[in-house]
């Protein structure tokens, strides 16, 4: 069985919702399972810290999560067109990972929720793609043959999964939405068995 990691931070639910769908897309995929993942918000106070166990959702992400997957789905809400602080503090401690290639030559993609349908859906997936590109990582976005991407009237990229998820954060992710959230777990799922079948040979 080929792992993915789906690892996201989400502060209202919309990132994790896409997550799931994601998750979902990569378990249909036969000889792929989801490894569902997030990470603790960051205090503004030093001396604070959360439990080592979530009280609701997946576990946290340990580093040896990103080094047993053979895939990596990376979502984060929209931060002033960037990802969430508690994201990149993560990534900001994957340096051991990263000299060691441990996430060199596999597929990832990535994925955001939004306030605001031009509050920086794209920017911030490409903030994510950044440190996924210096580990050597292989970048998957969603074709145009993904017909929900030309009639999506809230979010969804080229670029990655998207949500619009408004400001109050009452909109359910739309059909279009979810659609290209499952595609994009298929298409990542289905590149990553590629790749290991590949090695093999």
């Amino acid at each position: 069985m080929t792992d993915i990691l789906v690892l996201y931070y989400s502060r209202h639910g919309s990132t994790r919702k896409l997550a799931e769908l994601i998750a979902h897309g990569i378990d249909s995929v036969p000889g792929a399972h989801a490894r569902l993942r997030t990470v603790p918000p960051v205090s503004t106070v030093s001396e604070a810290t959360a439990p080592d166990i979530p009280a609701d959702g997946p576990p946290y992400a340990e580093l040896r999560d990103l080094e047993e997957c053979q895939g990596l789905a990376l979502g984060s809400p929209t931060r002033f067109g960037n990802m969430a602080a508690p994201m990149k503090y993560f990534l900001d401690g994957t340096v051991a990972q990263w000299l060691a290639g441990a996430l060199s030559g596999k597929p990832a993609c990535v994925f955001t929720a939004t306030g605001s349908l031009h509050g920086g859906q794209e920017t911030t997936l490409l903030s994510m793609m950044l440190p996924l590109l210096h580990h050597g990582m292989l970048l998957v976005g969603l074709p145009y043959s993904e017909s929900a991407l030309m009639t999506t009237t809230s979010g969804g990229t080229p670029y990655g999964p998207s949500h619009h998820a408004r400001v109050d954060n009452s909109a359910p992710v739309s059909e279009d939405e979810a659609a290209l959230a499952r595609a994009m777990g298929r298409r990542l799922a289905e590149t990553a068995l590629r790749l290991a079948a590949g090695s093999r040979a």
